[in-house]
């Protein structure tokens, strides 16, 4: 008998993946793609939107195959702040733009004059100010600058929602997509934003729909549940949710450390939004006030420039133990180590540090970890609030043992875990439209912890 499963896409900007995912949460299929980007008008490169779309058409069909399988239901997870125009023939009219792509400054200005400037717009949209990466403000360019192509836009969705159109031939938002750093939402009303019906644009959106929802569409003759689509980030948090009731922080670290509070619904701050806070949404549509800093990419920079100056190879470092000697030594060596910090920094303190200061790699090593944790312990108390019991590491940083153990020992008040999910967004995706394919409870067992403490003690838990 085929095994019930909910085929998941799991688009990043660099691997595309497809996963099956059994009714007990386990992924019993994976396929893996990757697309040579392609250039914009302007010579910008971008998504190649053809190649996304054919691939999951592709990889559809080739699944459907699979005997052993019965694919109950579809749900999408991509990254955000990207919107696909689609014409009355839901054909797409503009390529797929770089949200990195820079926003031309007098539009910036005629926009914010317009609507009451940057602060108001940023606070009530609980978006810091972030040009292409707001992705409202794609849309409001497209208009202004393009109005003959603006006028042929049916709809305008954002990437997860368009992949759910290309099987159900539905236009639908999302909360997790629209609630992201788009300056799209009133946060404090809990609607659009009233600049965004001034110029016209909801009704671009398609039909409002809840994150956890889903609806009937047939592809290649056979009926599927397919969700509406989740923003990569919020799908992350949902493992989370399911699993654990007393309030908690995910710490995700990657590229970027985002910090991100689901207990927190608190309004921003002017102070706090110039301090790269902001909020989300999770997939029931409450915000979750969320922190960010640039500490993974630092990490590999500066770990670079150690490697070099001590003549060693980088991937060692990958295996070095956290050493209480060491720290200690670094402050009698480094008085400030011992400080607090107090203010709002966007690097560390290592990168003006002078390496001969260091006897070894290793010890070199460890004050950029400190100097880390401490930016990184700044940034978390900024959405931290009471009742917070809990801190989960979940990435590069989790796997980090120095990083965990200094971490630990920096907020002795609260637990800290490195915690890990197979795939936790493609797990969160299947997870927030459980009830349309699995009949079976939620399990409890989805994420793995390993307990630390400052006084060097790891537990399994």
């Amino acid at each position: 008998m085929p095994k019930a499963v909910v085929a998941i896409f799991d688009v990043g900007k660099t691997n595309k993946k497809l996963f099956l995912i059994d009714e007990n949460y386990n992924i019993v299929y994976e396929r893996s793609a990757r697309f040579v980007e392609t250039k914009d008008e302007d010579g910008e490169v971008c998504e190649n939107l053809e190649s996304l779309r054919s691939s999951v058409f592709d990889s559809l069909n080739q699944v459907l195959q699979l005997k052993e399988y019965d694919i109950k239901a579809i749900n999408f997870s991509t990254y955000g702040a990207s919107f696909v125009y689609l014409d009355e023939k839901g054909e797409p009219l503009t390529p797929l733009y770089n949200y990195l792509k820079e926003y031309p400054e007098e539009l910036k200005k005629e926009f914010y004059s317009t609507y009451g400037g940057e602060e108001k717009i940023s606070l009530e949209t609980a978006s810091p100010i972030l040009g292409s990466l707001n992705s409202g403000m794609q849309l409001y360019r497209l208009k202004k600058e393009k109005p003959e192509i603006f006028d042929k836009v049916k709809y305008a969705l954002h990437l997860p929602q368009y992949l759910s159109y290309l099987i159900t031939g539905k236009g639908m938002s999302d909360i997790t997509s629209i609630g992201c750093h788009t300056q799209l939402w009133d946060f404090g009303k809990n609607e659009y934003h009233k600049w965004v019906s001034a110029e016209g644009l909801i009704e671009k959106f398609g039909e409002f729909t809840p994150a956890d929802s889903s609806v009937k569409a047939t592809f290649e003759g056979k009926e599927f549940n397919v969700g509406v689509g989740l923003h990569d980030s919020s799908a992350a948090l949902i493992p989370y949710l399911a699993n654990f009731t007393t309030p908690f922080v995910l710490l995700s670290t990657g590229t970027w450390c985002i910090s991100l509070n689901p207990f927190n619904q608190d309004v921003l701050t002017e102070k706090e939004l110039k301090q790269d806070c902001l909020c989300y949404m999770h997939f029931k549509g409450k915000a979750v006030k969320a922190s960010r800093i640039f500490a993974g990419y630092e990490h590999e920079v500066q770990l670079k420039r150690i490697a070099e100056h001590f003549d060693r190879a980088a991937y060692l470092f990958k295996h070095l133990k956290f050493n209480a000697g060491l720290v200690l030594n670094l402050a009698n060596k480094i008085p400030e180590n011992a400080v607090i910090q107090t203010e709002f920094s966007a690097n560390s303190a290592f990168p003006d540090r002078d390496l001969n200061l260091f006897k070894t790699a290793e010890e070199a090593y460890h004050q950029l970890i400190l100097d880390l944790v401490k930016q990184q312990v700044y940034s978390l108390k900024l959405i931290l609030n009471q009742g917070v019991k809990r801190i989960f590491v979940d990435g590069g940083f989790g796997r980090n043992a120095i990083y965990m153990h200094l971490l630990a020992t920096a907020i002795p008040d609260i637990e800290v875990y490195a915690s890990s999910v197979s795939q936790a967004t493609s797990i969160g995706t299947a997870l927030a439209i459980h009830d349309a394919w699995n009949e079976n409870p939620a399990p409890s067992d989805i994420i793995q912890l390993k307990y630390y403490s400052a006084l060097q003690r790891s537990i399994e838990a």
